[in-house]
């Protein structure tokens, strides 16, 4: 039977998926918006506003991008291994959330190992928050599977 199973291709296709569209919306940021232009994209709602976070989530630990790339990376091969070990008895959502956390994942590293920084273009207009990127919200989706998925498991 082939290593790669049904449910491992699934996790990684969606980890794929995540990456590409992460990696390409950033590069459509890049070229197109200067940095701090605010630029609306939902008004009211959603707005683009290129910023680059050398830190870590909300811009914890500035100027931690070196060892926080590392730790993306130990990250990655962690859930990949964890997916090798574990995945064809997995339920869905812990197969969507290892994807969408090993996508996010590899998403802000490759930021982090290119560029020094996590390049972040999606700030909420009604609320104060910091401005983030299809990588976070593809993090913050795996923690609600697994959030979920552990609260049905009681």
């Amino acid at each position: 039977m082939s290593a790669l199973t049904q449910p491992r291709r699934l996790s990684l296709g969606l980890a794929l998926g995540v990456l590409l569209l992460d990696q390409l919306t950033k590069l459509a940021v890049l070229q197109g918006l200067a940095p701090g232009v605010s630029k609306p994209l939902l008004p009211g709602l959603l707005n683009l506003r290129l910023v680059w976070n050398n830190g870590a989530a909300f811009s914890l630990f500035p100027q931690g991008a070196s060892w926080l790339g590392l730790i993306s990376l130990a990250v990655a091969v962690g859930l990949i291994g964890w997916l090798w070990r574990a995945g064809p008895s997995w339920r869905l959502s812990s197969l969507l959330a290892a994807g969408w956390l090993l996508g996010g994942t590899l998403g802000n590293g490759l930021d982090r190992w290119r560029l020094g920084a996590v390049v972040d273009f999606l700030e909420l207009v009604p609320i104060s928050f910091p401005v983030f990127n299809l990588a976070d919200v593809a993090i913050n989706l795996a923690v609600f599977s697994l959030l979920l998925d552990s609260l049905r498991r009681r």
